[in-house]
């Protein structure tokens, strides 16, 4: 009777966590999400494509993540490859591009995604992680390996710049929120 209680329950643990099958899903589902991240977080075409692929791979890694979390964790591996592509740095300014890359959909995202890109990496960086995907400013200061006091600073000074949609002249009022704007969906 042991026996079979400790296989039962290797077997609902095993179900419990994401599988290479549930991350092919995820990237198939989020293909243009998980792009249109590694580009916000890049501003460079090649590169985002470099940090989508790198990040397929290491999703697929046997890695004992939690079914529920394979989404997130899909993103994190994304955000981890741009840092190693870009490293952006406090005060460093970088190309900016001018066009929003391929990924737009309409005139009103295009003007996002345009000035999301126009911020210094360091900026874009903090922007794209605490704004967009909601990592906490520690979680920001971990990541980038930068004290908190710079992540702050960063996100302060992002947020100075983008401002608000509906104050940005070019959007519509309609326009939704900077938070629902990479609004992550959900694991099905």
């Amino acid at each position: 009777m042991f026996f079979f209680r400790k296989n039962q329950d290797a077997q609902e643990q095993a179900t419990e966590y994401a599988t290479r099958k549930d991350f092919q899903t995820i990237f198939t589902e989020d293909m243009a999400g998980l792009h249109l991240l590694a580009y916000l977080l890049t501003a460079d075409p090649e590169k985002s494509e470099r940090c989508f692929v790198a990040g397929l791979e290491d999703s697929l890694h046997d890695n004992a993540v939690f079914r529920q979390w394979a989404r997130s964790w899909s993103k994190r591996a994304m955000i981890k490859n741009a840092i190693k592509a870009i490293a952006p740095e406090p005060g460093v300014s970088g190309p900016q591009d001018e066009t929003g890359g391929e990924w737009t959909r309409n005139p009103q995202k295009d003007a996002l995604i345009g000035a999301v890109t126009r911020l210094a990496p360091f900026e874009r960086f903090v922007f794209v992680m605490a704004v967009l995907e909601g990592y906490s400013v520690h979680e920001c200061s971990v990541l980038l390996g930068y004290p908190i006091n710079e992540v702050v600073a960063a996100k302060s000074r992002a947020l100075q710049c983008l401002g608000p949609l509906s104050a940005t002249p070019s959007l519509p009022r309609r326009a939704a929120s900077w938070m629902s704007f990479l609004a992550p969906t959900e694991l099905a």
